[in-house]
């Protein structure tokens, strides 16, 4: 027995990938002792008779966490660093190593005294000990049932906006898209719908790409290829609910005493001091792992603060009502957008939706937050029935991306990008964490033309390692990227439970440009929806990047891929902004 436990630690070592061997080598090798004795149990004296059983044994024990942890899942919480699954599994990981201890000492303990008596019910008593305590515990104490079989469907037939962009008033331009692409998802999924109806299938219906997310297996996804109107199909992978919710993350810093060294960098300072500008009238959306609804920074500038939620917040993870945020990731981008004391635009408003509460998400649930800022709904409403687009967000932060394991190839939220585009709503993105290798950002919403994707920098306007870097290889287009730069290392802002900490990432840059985009649409109304322009002053008035590029292209192009146009300049973008006619 102890013989086996060093050999299956070695064996569990090896097996599996990402954070799975963690679980395995905990549980493996506690039923060495139960190995051992099947393996010497009397009346199996061929050599098949001994090694099937103990085969078997090996087997099952190494299935078991395979079964219900997704090692996709675990190897991603334990690269990012959140620890709600990693905690869980670990829990679940010891119970079972008890279990194979007791079931081994109970063997070696009571031989003995069994020996004598019919020797065949000894391990058979064994393994339905082990079951009952597996399934007490699973049953009493774990989360019982299967998860994660969904996919992300996406239908051929695509609505064209491209009239929209022809429609001056802002609001009319937001009503004609959300129409027509719900009248466009209710035509052509309806056979789809009917179909999945009468077999009494679970799915979600989706318009900003017309898609539907669907409950089932391997012979469903088959069957879904074979239709004639889908595309594709995606895996749109579900996390396993956790038992109790993950207690909530607090920063560890102080309250800034002044200007923050990033808004002095950008010029935001200078915009509010020179212009008067403070972000006023423009609505800012945030879509991430939540908002400290009650912070001091982000209080008084939430939209619902004088109403009610309906139509500002919404959360598809919890179903909470009110604005919260567990990780604080979502509390400090938004609080660099228009915190009181850290926000580029402090005057803006904002409304919000969680997407990203555990670190792992997919298709479906970006698209469940990107179609409320299209046309949001009140609590518990039909996206596609209760939506109101006059109440759309102007400019959405995004620092998040939806790689392949969370189930998007590179074009699976191509169309939605393009349909808020055509909508008149500005999009920024976080270019990415997986710098400084040339190509590096892939992962949606990044690497499209569509949206305005932005690199980071540090306090001294240098490119940080992290910052990924194009050209985009993924969709084969080969377009630079990121657009921009702007400060995204050692950043102060808001954070969940009412703190405050010090964050890096590209994550912390984007931020940094949808506050100015909010500062510019505030300065002059007649910009509220002209994406174009919005570019070409964000372009023509970035500082230039005076460190060393990257070797990721030609050297005298610009934009230029890792850098992009240059730092973003809040002041020359703002003043640029008031120059045109209102």
């Amino acid at each position: 027995g102890l013989a086996g436990t060093a050999l299956f630690i070695e064996m569990a070592s090896a097996f599996g990938f990402g954070g799975l061997q963690l679980i395995l080598i905990i549980v493996v090798p506690s039923f060495a002792l139960v190995a051992a004795a099947v393996f010497r149990f009397p009346g199996r004296q061929s050599t098949s008779g001994r090694t099937l059983p103990l085969a078997a044994l090996i087997g099952l024990v190494a299935a078991a966490p395979a079964v219900l942890i997704d090692p996709d899942e675990l190897a991603l919480v334990l690269a990012v660093g959140a620890r709600d699954l990693l905690q869980w599994a670990l829990y679940a990981a010891f119970v079972s190593a008890a279990v194979g201890w007791l079931c081994g000492l109970f063997l070696v303990g009571f031989w003995s005294h069994f020996k004598n008596l019919y020797r065949r019910p000894v391990l058979t008593v064994t393994a339905l000990i082990s079951l009952a305590l597996g399934a007490l515990l699973y049953f009493a104490i774990g989360q019982p049932g299967l998860f994660g079989e969904q996919f992300f469907v996406i239908l051929k037939d695509q609505a064209d906006l491209a009239s929209a962009i022809s429609i001056d008033d802002t609001a009319a331009r937001r009503a004609y898209a959300y129409e027509t692409l719900v009248d466009n998802a209710n035509l052509t999924q309806d056979d789809l719908r009917q179909t999945l109806n009468r077999f009494g299938i679970d799915y979600q219906p989706y318009y900003l790409v017309n898609s539907l997310a669907i409950e089932g297996g391997p012979l469903l996804g088959l069957w879904l290829k074979s239709r004639p109107e889908v595309d594709r199909v995606l895996q749109n992978p579900v996390l396993r609910p956790l038992r109790a919710p993950a207690p909530g993350a607090r920063g560890g810093a102080e309250a800034p005493d002044s200007t923050p060294w990033n808004l002095q960098l950008i010029g935001a300072d200078r915009v509010w001091r020179d212009f008067g500008v403070y972000g006023e009238g423009i609505v800012v959306g945030q879509s991430d792992s939540g908002v400290d609804g009650e912070h001091p920074e982000l209080s008084e500038s939430y939209r619902g603060r004088l109403a009610d939620d309906d139509y500002n917040w919404y959360d598809p993870w919890n179903d909470s009502s009110r604005p919260v945020d567990a990780g604080g990731h979502g509390t400090h981008t938004l609080g660099t957008i228009l915190g009181s004391s850290t926000g580029v635009a402090p005057g803006a408003e904002w409304i919000g939706c969680t997407n990203l509460a555990r670190n792992l998400a997919n298709p479906s649930l970006y698209l469940d937050c990107m179609q409320f800022m299209l046309a949001p709904f009140p609590q518990g409403g039909d996206p596609l029935v209760d939506g109101v687009p006059a109440m759309a967000a102007d400019v959405l932060n995004n620092s998040w991306g939806c790689p392949p394991i969370e189930g998007c190839d590179p074009d699976a939220l191509l169309d939605a990008a393009r349909a808020l585009r055509q909508a008149g709503i500005f999009v920024v993105v976080s270019a990415g964490n997986e710098g400084p290798f040339c190509g590096s950002v892939s992962d949606p919403l990044a690497l499209y033309d569509e949206v305005f994707s932005v690199g980071a920098v540090d306090q001294q306007g240098l490119l940080a390692l992290f910052s990924s870097v194009g050209p985009v290889t993924a969709d084969g287009s080969q377009r630079t990227k990121p657009d921009i730069l702007a400060p995204g290392v050692n950043v102060l802002s808001a954070f969940s439970g009412a703190t405050y900490e010090y964050l890096d990432g590209t994550s912390m840059a984007g931020p940094h440009v949808a506050g100015v985009v909010a500062l510019m649409w505030s300065a002059n109304p007649a910009l509220v929806g002209d994406i174009e322009a919005t570019e070409e002053i964000l372009h023509a008035t970035a500082r230039e990047y005076q460190g060393q590029p990257p070797s990721c292209g030609v050297q005298d192009q610009k934009p230029y891929n890792g850098t992009g146009h240059g730092m973003v300049d809040a002041y020359a973008a703002v003043e640029a902004a008031l120059a045109l006619p209102n």
